[in-house]
């Protein structure tokens, strides 16, 4: 049996349910909502791709990733075991940088070796799924909270390093500045067990309140 800590967001019932949750335990969430509408699902299939993208979307704007990720598609460079049939220059020339093209090759690498376990990240607590993945060369905090949020679908994770949700949670409380990562964790405590609903509303706010994507799903 799922826990509430362990549940996967599947369906737009599943957003409304925590949104309605949310709102409860934070009226301004309904501010957001107000503002920007319904909030979106934002889900990817789960497993290798789904972890590359996220990958590919580490400290760069949503156009870029999105560039690079329609060349990488094109290219069938989605799988293990096509990753590790290009060279490091070769997925260079598809527009990752050195050490991107480094860590596409050590999780297709992980993923062969069977380090790797994606069941484990849908059915493990959020602190052991995040380590397992940021064991991995390449896989830093904020990628494995973005795979487990969109790709795994889990309900209590969160990403208190992303910029974007730190300017929304500045915007949507009347903060004098972003909170800091540390901050906002302590914050979005408070929002358990639906995190990772709380997250895509303060996206949503923020593509409302700056007119562009904070998050690319």
């Amino acid at each position: 049996m799922k826990t509430a800590t362990t549940r996967i967001i599947e369906t737009e019932a599943d957003i409304a349910e925590g949104v309605e949750a949310l709102i409860e335990i934070e009226p301004r969430f309904a501010d957001a909502v107000a503002a920007c509408g319904p909030i979106p699902l934002r889900r990817r299939p789960p497993g290798f791709a789904s972890l590359l993208q996220a990958i590919v979307g580490q400290q760069i704007s949503v156009a870029a990733a999105a560039g690079i990720w329609g060349r990488i598609e094109a290219a069938g460079a989605i799988t293990p075991e096509a990753v590790l049939a290009y060279s490091a220059d070769e997925l260079r020339d598809l527009g990752l940088s050195r050490p991107k093209a480094k860590y596409a090759h050590a999780i297709a690498e992980a993923c062969e070796a069977g380090t790797l376990c994606f069941d484990f990240c849908r059915d493990a607590p959020v602190e052991e799924a995040v380590a397992a993945l940021t064991a991995i060369k390449g896989i830093g905090t904020w990628t494995a909270e973005i795979y487990l949020m969109f790709s795994v679908g889990r309900a209590d994770v969160f990403a208190p390093k992303d910029l974007a949700l730190q300017e929304s949670a500045r915007l949507l409380f009347g903060l004098e500045r972003r909170p800091s990562s540390p901050e906002l964790s302590v914050m979005a405590k408070a929002w358990s067990p639906w995190r990772a609903v709380a997250a895509r509303i303060l996206w949503s706010y923020y593509r409302s309140a700056k007119g562009r994507e904070g998050v690319s799903a």
